[in-house]
């Protein structure tokens, strides 16, 4: 995205605050610290964060609010992340009118959506209403929120594709039982194919998807979701599937203290492109399957002693397959405002195939143990929480001859005010990178609000 969008975006948003009646605002004040000495290249990392939000309602009406939230980076140190030691985005920033019926809105400036099965961040607009007969329908369009991620022709053609997004959803709820739908999304206009100049990767995605999430008796939540890939790409013929997602879960409470949770996951990236453009989500030159089904168990009440049991089973073609399993047991204090719990799991994973002669398979196999406890009372918090992992195979390259790893993490918080609190979290850990690595965060969270005369 530019930075002259962000900034005519803000700046416009930020003027319609001067006739709201009311105006909430929230963020939270982060610094942190540490020190790496890798092969004599000694750095200390200091970077600083804000996260800042806005809500102000009854912009001139009732049914007109604003929404903005944002955050800015600077490293008062070294250089903490590539690219630059300053950084910053406009989340979002829209504004929204609620009809007085039909559960209406509209909204109009950057927003996340989340509909059928689209995950999208996007400047535009967008509407939803609700229809006889119990059908409801929505719609966004705009031009996509996109992300410097790419270098030279690869990121200028990226952005040329993604010239135009657009997605609508129908859906029908029934009334007790649940709620089905059918959704569509488009993703740029143009294919790589049907470029002047044909480009070796396509990123436009045009895609259909069906929803479903019923409740037929108050002991059975079913949810899930399929999506399709309707796109037209010449690499299609070699592609596992057209399918690009299955995405199903399962949840029964046997009891009110017995319940248990199934899944299952299928997704073919070629076809899948992770259903998003939103950053760090999805390798979009990913090809193959991934498949998922697990278990989850959960036997006593949130306010006394849980035990959990869980496993899960993963395939990647590229990868090959893993099993994850074991359990967790949580025990809750309430008199004393005290939560704590253990955790054992055990990993067992195909071997991967490595290059090096000398190193023909290594595994990544490995068993895991993880304990904490928390309090809470009052204006005051505290929680420490450690994991240890153990490796089978001790030659793995990626441990750099290191057969375990561990961090724990502890932290105080005290709320100075009903509208401030501050926190501290301090680390310490090892890991086959650093020999032993200490971090330190501070953190300040506010939220205030203000109100005209004659407003609530």
């Amino acid at each position: 995205m530019t930075q002259r969008t962000n900034v005519v975006l803000l700046a416009a948003l930020i003027t319609a605050t001067a006739g709201a009646q009311d105006v909430s605002v929230y963020g939270t004040t982060m610094a942190q610290m540490w020190k790496q000495d890798i092969s004599g290249d000694k750095r200390t990392m200091a970077p600083a964060a804000q996260y800042l939000g806005i809500d102000a309602s009854q912009l001139g009406t009732e049914a007109l609010s604003l929404h903005l939230f944002g955050w800015g980076r600077t490293d008062l140190g070294d250089q903490s992340v590539p690219g630059s030691k300053s950084a910053g985005d406009l989340t979002y920033g829209y504004l929204q009118y609620r009809f007085a019926e039909a559960n209406a809105e509209i909204k109009a400036g950057r927003f996340g959506i989340t509909q059928g099965g689209a995950m999208e961040q996007v400047d535009g607009v967008s509407a939803r209403t609700d229809l006889k007969g119990g059908f409801t329908a929505s719609f966004f369009a705009g031009k996509p929120v996109l992300y410097k991620n790419l270098e030279g022709a690869a990121q200028k053609d990226y952005e040329y594709q993604h010239d135009f997004i657009f997605g609508t959803r129908l859906g029908w709820r029934m009334s007790k039982i649940g709620e089905l739908g059918l959704s569509y999304l488009q993703d740029g206009t143009t294919a790589a194919k049907d470029l002047h100049v044909p480009s070796p990767v396509d990123y436009t995605r045009r895609q259909m998807g069906a929803d479903i999430h019923l409740v037929p008796i108050s002991i059975i939540d079913f949810t899930g979701r399929t999506l399709w890939d309707m796109a037209k790409h010449d690499e299609m013929a070699t592609a596992p599937s057209r399918i690009a997602e299955h995405d199903y879960t399962l949840a029964v409470k046997i009891a009110p203290t017995f319940v248990v949770t199934g899944n299952f996951t299928e997704r073919n990236f070629q076809a899948y492109f992770a259903g998003t453009n939103m950053p760090n989500l999805f390798r979009q030159t990913e090809l193959g399957k991934h498949r998922g089904y697990g278990i989850n168990v959960v036997l006593g009440p949130a306010s006394a002693v849980q035990v959990v049991v869980d496993y899960r089973n993963t395939k990647r073609d590229s990868y090959g397959e893993a099993n994850r399993f074991g359990g967790e047991v949580r025990w809750t204090i309430p008199e004393s405002k005290l939560q704590t719990g253990l955790g054992l799991h055990r990993v067992l994973a195909d071997n991967v195939i490595s290059i090096d002669d000398r190193v023909p398979t290594y595994s990544l196999s490995h068993r895991e143990i993880r304990a904490w406890v928390m309090y809470e009372s009052g204006r005051y918090s505290a929680s420490l929480d450690g994991i240890r992992q153990s490796f089978d195979d001790k030659h793995n390259p990626s441990l750099a001859g290191v057969s375990s790893q561990y961090e724990f993490v502890g932290s105080l918080g005290a709320r100075l005010t009903p509208s401030i609190k501050l926190s501290g979290d301090l680390s310490l850990g090892a890991n086959p990178l650093f020999k032993k690595e200490v971090r330190g965060l501070l953190r300040a969270e506010y939220r205030f609000s203000m109100a005209r005369k004659g407003g609530k």
